[in-house]
């Protein structure tokens, strides 16, 4: 087993690898949104604020994210006898709203200033402060990811298209407090604004629909699906198999699946081949919740 499936398997591993990812989540945004409070100050240039005003949200969420990732960890009790794992994909969705509303913000304020838009000021403060911001942002984003592959957190892949979409706002506005300050094009300011509303109303998109296609139950995806099977395929005893059903609830997979075994077999043997086939499938998706009936055949 590879050292990233080991991280997944290990609940507790895993639980303290999502609380760093969010704590340093949570670090970030908060020294982003001081440093970008200095540079709207410094300059008013709008494409400053919209990256401000994302970095703002991305605390917000960044904050629901961390919250989310210590409850999604609890155990399961009389209530929640499947855990609380769900919690990932309700915090996810939420976080989509909140980008999408970010977004639409910034493009109406970039459409109002596309035909006249103002002077900037203090460019080079501003240019500096965006080049910090770009640092951490991408820091980040390589933690993130690292993270997201190791546990599988649905919470801190979603908190990491976060940042994610930020590098492109951050990358434009440097570009726009350049041209202003070496060529006086004040029209990039608007445009770069607008450009960064697109990309967050399509990164919210894709974040809002994992998250509701987990909160509806639906199959896992295509590659966890081919896996189990061809675990399914190639588990010694089985006569067959039918009725392979998954569903997805943040970071975790719940797995039911009928088998077929030979009627004649003692139930030892029966129950010793269904529990291998248990371990194949959680080795093809670590974490699962995994439940096998047996036909005798």
């Amino acid at each position: 087993m590879s050292a990233d499936r080991r991280s997944s398997a290990d609940p507790a591993a895993a639980h303290r690898l999502n609380l760093v990812a969010g704590a340093a989540s949570v670090a970030v945004a908060t020294t982003l949104v001081a440093l970008k409070l200095a540079a709207l100050a410094a300059t008013g240039a709008l494409s400053v604020a919209a990256s401000l005003a994302d970095s703002a949200l991305d605390l917000l969420a960044s904050l629901a994210a961390f919250a989310g990732i210590r409850y999604a960890a609890k155990p399961p009790d009389a209530d929640h006898s499947f855990g609380h794992s769900s919690v990932e994909d309700l915090v996810a969705l939420g976080q989509s709203v909140l980008v999408a509303v970010s977004a639409a913000a910034i493009g109406w304020s970039a459409l109002t200033r596309l035909g006249d838009p103002p002077a900037l000021g203090a460019e080079g403060a501003g240019l500096a402060v965006m080049a910090a911001s770009l640092a951490l942002t991408g820091g980040l984003v390589l933690w993130q990811t690292h993270v997201a592959r190791r546990t599988g957190s649905r919470i801190v892949a979603a908190d990491r298209l976060h940042y994610l979409s930020d590098l492109w706002p951050n990358l434009g506005a440097i570009a726009a407090l350049w041209a202003a300050m070496a060529l006086g094009a004040l029209w990039l300011d608007p445009v770069v604004a607008l450009v960064a509303c697109g990309l967050l109303l399509n990164g919210a998109r894709r974040i809002g629909l994992d998250a509701w296609h987990a909160l509806m139950d639906r199959e896992a995806d295509a590659a966890t699906v081919a896996r189990i099977e061809a675990a399914l395929r190639a588990c010694p005893g089985l006569r067959g198999w039918h009725d392979l059903k998954t569903r997805t609830a943040g970071s975790r997979v719940f797995v039911q699946v009928h088998v077929e075994i030979d009627g004649d077999l003692s139930l030892r043997e029966a129950h010793d081949i269904a529990a291998r086939l248990r371990l194949d499938i959680l080795e093809a998706a670590p974490r699962a919740e995994v439940i096998v009936h047996k036909d005798p055949v």
